[in-house]
């Protein structure tokens, strides 16, 4: 068989193969819309609301947590513990009034992000390594910083970051500005483009002149302030934190990245996707709460879907 003939054959079986991933995308939105409408109780205002404030805690660490993905480093186990460790800065901060709590509190998250970022793109360091000692750092910190109990504010101003604006969630808002935020980092500033070069190939990248540790390090910032602003909202929506406040939220943002459509291996991928992702990882959650599955049912399904993802993503990969 001619060379010819053998790529023909490759492209027909690579076009083929994005046609039943497209397919069975389609189906199960579609399933997923029946099930959802079919539900008890689900388009009722006290279920849409619970859906926003599910949608603007989880779809801030997926917004930082796309850029990590996009540049080729999977994702990182610290930003759940980032989200609790910048709750804990900004409530102790308050007394400096909101607006400098908020400040410090997003500095932190960048501070602490920009170093695994710097030891992935400077050091070549394992990103999935460097996450779990970020994580055992920050939940060890602040057991030596506040003793192991709550912290509750320091200041006022709580009120800024919660309650409705024309019957929105004020937390719902602030996720949808960081959703157009990141999207404008990744289609219209330079850093952004330079991300998917470098998650797409990174030889070629460093051979295209791109500074890519920089890169690498500028992702983990952004995931860093992201992260701090769930943190900030999360704070404020019950008035007091503890490191418990982000647990398991960096697990629910990679899944929400991935189901959004993300490549894993990086190089493809997008913020919006990622709003779509959240949204459907979501209502999935809504859903199996008003049908009365427990927690733990939640988990089972939420990974199956992320499994069964991650394999359509790799037959739609195929050439």
């Amino acid at each position: 068989m001619s060379n010819v003939s053998l790529r023909s054959g490759f492209l027909l079986g690579g076009i083929r193969a994005r046609q039943i991933v497209l397919a069975v995308r389609i189906l199960a939105g579609g399933a997923l819309a029946i099930f959802a409408l079919s539900t008890p109780g689900f388009t009722s205002p006290l279920s849409i609301n619970s859906l926003l404030n599910a949608i603007s805690f989880i779809g801030c660490v997926a917004v930082g947590m796309t850029f990590i993905t996009i540049t080729g480093n999977i994702m990182s186990l610290a930003l759940g513990a980032t989200v609790s460790a910048s709750a804990l800065v900004f409530l102790a901060s308050l007394s400096l009034g909101v607006f400098p709590a908020f400040l410090v509190a997003v500095l932190f998250g960048v501070v602490i992000t920009a170093v695994q970022g710097a030891m992935v793109g400077y050091i070549r360091a394992n990103p999935l390594l460097v996450s779990i000692a970020g994580l055992s750092l920050l939940i060890g910190g602040a057991a030596l910083a506040t003793g192991g109990q709550r912290i509750y504010p320091g200041g006022e101003g709580l009120q800024a970051f919660k309650g409705r604006v024309a019957g929105i969630p004020i937390e719902a808002l602030y996720f949808f500005a960081t959703v157009v935020i990141g999207q404008f980092v990744l289609s219209w500033t330079r850093i952004g483009r330079e991300m998917v070069m470098v998650g797409s190939n990174l030889r070629a990248a460093i051979a295209a002149g791109i500074d890519t540790a920089r890169t690498i390090t500028v992702a983990y910032m952004l995931a860093g302030a992201f992260s701090a602003v769930a943190g900030i909202l999360l704070a404020a929506r019950y008035g007091s934190g503890d490191m418990e406040l982000g647990l398991g939220y960096d697990y629910t943002a990679i899944a929400a990245v991935l189901v959004g459509g993300t490549a894993i291996q990086g190089g493809s991928g997008s913020v919006v996707r990622t709003l779509i992702g959240v949204t459907v990882i979501a209502i999935i959650a809504t859903v199996l709460l008003l049908r009365g599955f427990s927690q733990q049912w939640q988990y089972l399904i939420t990974g199956l879907i992320v499994l069964a993802v991650i394999m359509l993503h790799t037959i739609g990969e195929r050439r």
